[in-house]
Formats: structure tokens, C-alpha cells, sequence
């Protein structure tokens, strides 16, 4: 599966016509979400998918303006509350397992930004121009043609006031040809966005750091703007345009970045990294926010194999404190930006330390047993690990 994104510029009557949809999406995702309460409470059955299809077919003889949204865009509201119930009971499962988790009962939506057609309901009429049902044809900026067999539209206003368009794609999986490149370790950090194990460095852009000034100007025109005047409106969309922005320029940054390292290895070799716990450290969440190493890692898995490129994930633990010529232990703090082994004599950046040791480690993985839980984008490992590429979908999904 692949995810395509476009821009996209419905007139003012369009707008009307979608903000009405989403107005209706929302009021029968709460009316639907009550109803599965108050079977539960009757019968302490489990109101199904199916069943909340077929009330649907009831409830627009009732209130005939649901008829104005498309059928698919309605089954697709009761799939998100199935969806809902499946993953709050997983969670619930997971902590009488004795797994610290939030359980989060489904809950009543405030707003819905999104609609979403999973088969039909949509249809090019050129390169300039798709057809939404009960919307009419809207103008669409193509700047790459969607491949493969499309399987699910989606249509969302973001808060910066732009409305994008994103496709899900069927594409058959090719043959794995692996390009026959070096091989390369790499360390993702605070201060340099990540190191090579060949002595390369890419500093970070700290994307958000830089623009923080420029934040902090826009939220104190927000907070001094009357709630609910046009003016603090105003003043809350130029606030949401720079916060576009500064994802604007990291997804960028990411994309290139993964591309050019797909492109010009045969193995990656990364950290499998728990980013919501390294969160947890207050001085340091909001730069880890900024880098992003959960996304570049999420491109490289999913770019790879196109590149004829595998990625592998390790264990990080130790791969900063252990030598990578003796495997020796050598404690050091942050601060120390230098591994000096006393057992073998090696003084090296610790980065680069750290980049050598997480190449070991996948190199042995592969030779190996894969004792230490490593990952693989290998051609076998990838169908059981179902890596795929729908983020930019996901990003267009509410």
C-alpha cells in the first residue's frame, strides 16, 4: 500500500457543502457511539459494526438530511467506532495483564475535520479536477500521478485553513532487488541529527527551536484578541500556518534525507528506539519532539525496499557506553562527547562510537541468531513486521 497527498481547492459553495457533512459526521459519530452504550446497558451485548450499518439505513428515513452524505462515508463512521471499542478493549486486556496503559473509553467527538470514502464516492475527471459525491468537482493540484489500484480517499481541511486530499493505493509487491551497496550504522542524537558510522555528520535543523521567537509573538496576538472576535480567528490561523510551516520544513528535511540514504546503502542499521519513554525526561521531550527520530526512521523502513535497501533495528542499550573495538563498558555522562576505552587505548567521538557499535550489532544479527531481538525490512521479515507507507494518509485522517 502506498499513500499519495494533493492540495486541493473547493469554492466557497463546496466548502459550505463539506463543513455541513462534517457538521452531520460528527452528530451521528456521537449518536452512534450513545447507541452502543445503551445496548450494552440492555443486553450486555456488543452493538456491532453491522448492526450500526443497518441502523444507520433507519435513521436516515427519520432525519432525511443524513441522506446528503455518501453511504460509504456513513459505514465508515460506524467502522471508526468499532475500530474504537476493538482497541479500548485491547487496552483493557493489556492492563489486567499488568502493563502500564491508559485504557481511554471511546469518547464524544467535539469537531470532525475529515471525510472519508473507502471505495467509492470519488473519481478523477482529469488532472485537474475530482468528483466527491453530494460535493461536486474539485480543483486538485497532481504534482505526481497516484499509482497502483486507489482504494481509499480521504478529504481534510487542517487548521491553517488549506483542504488536502489523500489516496490509498493497492500496489502489487515487486521482487526485492538488493542494490549492492556498503553497509552503514547510524546513531540518531539531540545535537547532531544523526552519525554515520563512517564519521559522517548531519547536524540537526532544529526546525522549531529556530522558530520559536516568531511563535511566541503570534500567541500573544492570540491571547490578547477577544475570544470569539473575527480578529482572534484571524490571528489563530497565522498561528497554525507557522506551526505548517515548521512540519512543512521537517517532513522535507526527512524525506530527503531518508531518500539519500536508501539510495546509497544496502543495510541500514538503526536503534529500535522507545521514543514515548525518552519523552518522559522533561529536559530533553520537547528537542526529541523537534528531531523527529520515530518518523526518519518510519521513512527509511518503508523507502527501503523500492531501494533495493534493507534497514535493521537493534537494541539500543549500551551502544553509547560500550567500546566498539574491545566491547569493553566505559561509563561516561552526556556531557562527555568522547569515548576514551582505557582497556584497548580507542579515543573516538562517543557518536560515532555509538554508530560502529549499532553496525556490529545488526551485522552479528544477521550471521547470527538475532539473539538481541533485532528488526529486519528484509524481504521475509518485512511481511510479518508490515511495514508500509501510509503515514502521509494517516496525516490527512483526523
Amino acid at each position: 500500500m502506498l499513500s499519495f497527498k494533493y492540495r486541493v481547492y473547493p469554492s466557497k459553495k463546496q466548502i459550505f457543502r463539506l463543513h455541513g457533512q462534517m457538521q452531520l459526521a460528527r452528530e451521528l459519530y456521537n449518536i452512534l457511539l450513545e447507541k452502543c452504550k445503551e445496548h450494552y446497558k440492555e443486553t450486555g451485548k456488543t452493538f456491532t459494526q453491522f448492526d450500526m450499518n443497518n441502523y444507520i439505513k433507519g435513521l436516515k428515513k427519520e432525519r432525511p438530511e443524513f441522506s446528503d452524505i455518501h453511504s460509504q462515508v456513513l459505514q465508515n463512521i460506524s467502522k471508526r467506532i468499532g475500530d474504537a471499542y476493538k482497541a479500548f478493549f485491547r487496552r483493557a486486556k493489556e492492563k489486567k495483564q499488568g502493563k502500564k496503559v491508559k485504557v481511554g473509553f471511546p469518547r464524544v467527538r467535539k469537531f470532525v475535520s475529515s471525510l472519508t470514502y473507502p471505495q467509492t464516492g470519488f473519481k478523477f475527471k482529469s488532472q485537474r479536477r475530482i468528483y466527491l459525491s453530494r460535493i461536486g468537482s474539485i480543483p486538485i493540484v497532481l504534482h505526481r500521478l497516484p499509482k497502483g489500484q486507489i482504494k481509499i480517499c480521504v478529504i481534510k481541511q487542517y487548521r491553517s485553513g488549506k483542504w488536502y486530499i489523500g489516496f490509498s493505493s493497492d500496489i502489487p509487491q515487486k521482487e526485492f532487488k538488493p542494490n549492492n551497496k556498503p553497509s552503514i550504522g547510524v546513531d540518531v542524537g539531540l545535537k547532531d541529527f544523526v552519525t554515520l558510522s563512517d564519521g559522517e555528520k548531519i547536524e540537526s535543523p532544529k526546525f522549531l527551536r529556530k522558530s520559536e521567537k516568531k511563535l511566541k509573538f503570534l500567541q500573544r496576538r492570540v491571547s490578547k484578541k477577544k475570544n470569539g472576535s473575527k480578529n482572534r480567528r484571524k490571528a489563530c490561523l497565522k498561528l497554525s500556518r507557522q506551526y505548517e510551516k515548521i512540519d512543512n520544513q521537517r517532513y522535507d528535511f526527512l524525506h530527503k534525507l531518508s531518500r539519500q540514504h536508501v539510495g546509497s546503502y544496502s543495510k541500514i542499521a538503526v536503534e529500535k528506539l522507545q521514543i514515548q519513554n525518552m519523552q518522559k525526561n522533561h529536559y530533553l521531550a520537547k528537542s526529541i519532539a523537534d528531531a523527529s527520530f520515530g518518523k526518519y526512521i518510519q521513512m527509511l523502513h518503508y523507502k527501503a525496499w523500492s531501494a533495493g535497501c534493507e534497514v535493521i533495528e537493534v537494541n539500543p542499550k549500551n551502544t553509547t557506553q560500550e567500546c566498539s573495538n574491545c566491547h569493553k563498558i566505559v561509563e561516561k555522562d552526556l556531557s562527555d562527547r568522547m569515548h576514551n576505552c582505557p582497556s584497548c587505548g580507542l579515543s573516538i567521538d562517543r557518536d560515532i562510537n555509538a554508530a560502529l557499535n549499532i553496525l556490529n550489532r545488526a551485522t552479528v544479527g544477521l550471521t547470527g541468531s538475532n539473539a538481541c531481538g533485532d528488526l529486519s525490512s528484509t524481504p521475509s521479515a518485512m511481511k510479518e513486521q508490515d511495514i508500509s507507507s501510509k503515514q502521509e494518509l494517516n496525516e490527512v485522517r483526523t
